[in-house]
């Protein structure tokens, strides 16, 4: 039986462009939102190690595109277990579709047949397909030659790591946007002694501050040091 493609996904609310900590990426946010539009580049491939916020960017993507009333999908194949190929069976419908983490169905002959079908029709029908991955088409192994050359079609982007002084300011951003206020010796406090990716920072950020709303008190270092000790 063949399966029926979800219609519909989880919208991730607070993962959109706004919430993002651009930092030395601006030039890419530009270009993922003019491929959205329909211009400039009809793929990208985004790539960078975990956690530096490539997920984050492809919901982006999707918010985006539905914010301009172009139907969008947004897929994530590290839960390629849960479903079968025929998940790609009519994504091509979509305007807009954005396939995370690719490597998770490398070397598994029936998920890259698929999914190199897939992009074959998608982009035939002139629609926008955004892929991220931890690493470059070259230097992943890829059994389906098609899947190999199709993934070089378009773009290929870096997502440039925020370190020092900008991973500081990230995490500022991001406090303020949840209405936490945190100082740069709290920020580079976290950043330097606890958590080196993004998304863990971003976690522990969400417990420290319904931590702070609970003792009533603002996030200092000797108050962090008494709240990382039960996190």
């Amino acid at each position: 039986m063949t399966e029926q493609y979800p219609l519909h996904f989880e919208f991730r609310a607070n993962q959109t462009f706004d919430d993002f900590f651009a930092g030395a990426n601006q030039a890419i946010i530009d270009d993922l939102k003019q491929c959205v539009m329909g211009d400039d580049a009809q793929q990208i491939f985004l790539w960078a190690k975990s956690g530096q916020g490539k997920s984050h960017l492809l919901q982006a993507c999707c918010h985006y595109a539905q914010s301009h009333e172009r139907p969008s999908f947004y897929f994530d194949l590290a839960r390629y277990h849960r479903h079968t190929p025929s998940i790609f069976l009519g994504l091509d419908d979509y305007d807009v579709v954005c396939i995370d983490n690719v490597d998770w169905i490398l070397e598994k002959d029936k998920w890259e047949q698929a999914f190199s079908y897939f992009m074959q029709r998608h982009y035939e029908r002139g629609n926008r397909l955004i892929i991220s991955s931890t690493n470059l088409p070259n230097h992943m192994t890829i059994k389906t030659l098609d899947l190999k050359t199709r993934l070089s079609w378009g773009a290929i982007m870096q997502l440039r790591t925020l370190v020092d002084t900008s991973s500081v300011d990230a995490l500022i951003f991001k406090a303020d946007s949840m209405g936490l206020e945190i100082s740069p010796q709290v920020g580079r406090f976290l950043t330097i002694q606890h958590y080196a990716e993004l998304d863990s920072l971003w976690a522990m950020l969400e417990k420290l501050d319904r931590a702070s709303l609970s003792a009533k008190r603002k996030l200092t270092i000797p108050f962090l040091k008494q709240l990382l000790l039960n996190v």
